[in-house]
């Protein structure tokens, strides 16, 4: 790598670093303005609600209030993962957010199991509410605002390219929905005498429990560690590919500490005949550009040696591949394939579908590979179905 390459390397990283401080600035205005936001709104609702009598309009406060509850909770998160690493916890403290989302989701479903149970109890004993002109106006001027609140996080997620953000911009137009819809419970019952209050309440208390049941299965898949994003492995994977001397990019494996802390490690193929430095200069290359690229911190890369001056052994490559896609209900992958024909050895590595029995799968394999080939030691070693990386030229 030139020197002119390095130093642009490092303009670009200092740049990719304050844009993600730039990137929480934003976070955290756009959120404290929701918090503040939602907090009157709940004010002046469970005012006209307790006035009015209507369980609809104070279930409708209680969702508000969670909504800023839930603001608040998410600032501290983000404060709490943009600490720096220390010695504990070299990679950060990023899934401080993911903990943060998680109390927040349970918050949501308490909120709405206990709305649900108010207005079933409605239901059961209903109470008429008694509307006046100044909470309809009130209702009808929550409704603007929560939409305008809706606009304004969305156009800034999209500008800090912040998924929560965009999803907070979401949920606050979805909640002038809930809310429109107990505006309009109230001018039914005003015009016909029929009153809807507590069933339009168990309605809303339903959204919400759902609301919280998805944000929490949301947040133990990020826990629990999910499949790469296919973009994101596609993206990687054609960086890796064009670099002239990798034949196979394969085993793509990430590792998620947080909102855009992502750490990967891979497996490719480099032909025989390259020399370490060769390599390392390779590895380094894959390092920066990935990084400018994605983001993503390429930490580990393992090299496959390739069969390149040797047809024979190319061939034997060959045979063994054709034998392998006979079990293509089960077989996902066949790559790191070297020969040593002096030392009569080969190994190669599979990847195998989930619910496949491992050991059985590689002895099946093993005694197919050693009839057509007796004279050779097989090594196979399985690899997991990580991600969907997996390419030859």
């Amino acid at each position: 790598m030139s020197e002119e390459q390095n130093e642009q390397n490092i303009k670009d990283i200092h740049k990719i670093r304050q844009e993600q401080i730039a990137r929480g600035r934003i976070i955290v205005r756009t959120s404290a303005i929701g918090i503040a936001v939602n907090i009157l709104l709940a004010g002046f609702k469970g005012a006209v609600g307790l006035t009015t009598n209507s369980i609809a309009i104070l279930l409708d406060a209680v969702n508000n209030l969670s909504d800023a509850l839930s603001s608040v909770i998410t600032v501290a998160g983000a404060k709490l993962a943009g600490r720096k690493p220390d010695w504990k916890h070299p990679f950060g403290h990023g899934r401080y957010e993911y903990f943060s989302a998680m109390i927040i989701a349970a918050i949501v479903f308490y909120a709405g199991l206990t709305s649900l149970w108010e207005s079933v109890k409605k239901i059961i004993e209903p109470e008429m509410a008694t509307y006046t002109p100044i909470s309809l106006l009130i209702l009808t001027v929550a409704i603007v605002v929560k939409i305008q609140l809706g606009r304004y996080a969305k156009r800034q997620g999209f500008l800090a390219e912040s998924d929560a953000l965009e999803a907070s911009g979401a949920d606050a137009m979805f909640d002038a929905l809930l809310s429109l819809s107990v505006l309009v419970t109230a001018f039914i019952y005003i015009g016909t005498g029929i009153s809807l209050e507590a069933y339009v309440g168990a309605i809303i208390s339903i959204f919400i429990l759902k609301a919280g049941i998805d944000m929490m299965r949301k947040t133990l898949n990020d826990l629990l560690g999910e499949r790469p994003d296919p973009e994101l492995v596609r993206k990687i994977r054609a960086i890796i590919i064009e670099e002239p001397e990798v034949h196979g990019a394969y085993d793509l494996m990430l590792n998620n500490y947080g909102p855009d802390r992502n750490y990967a490690s891979v497996h490719i193929d480099l032909p025989d005949t390259m020399t370490v430095e060769q390599a390392d200069r390779l590895t380094r290359r894959l390092h920066d550009r990935i990084f400018l690229a994605t983001g993503v911190r390429l930490m580990g890369v393992t090299v496959y040696s390739y069969n390149t001056n040797d047809p024979e052994a190319i061939e034997i490559r060959k045979d063994v591949y054709k034998i392998m896609m006979k079990h293509r209900d089960h077989l996902l992958q066949v790559h790191g394939f070297y020969v040593d024909r002096k030392k009569k050895e080969m190994r190669f590595d599979i990847v195998v579908k989930f619910g496949t029995n491992i050991p059985e799968m590689i002895e099946l394999l093993e005694k197919e590979v050693k009839e057509a080939y007796p004279d050779y030691d097989i090594l196979i070693d399985p690899d997991m179905d990580i991600s969907a990386l997996g390419i030859n030229r």
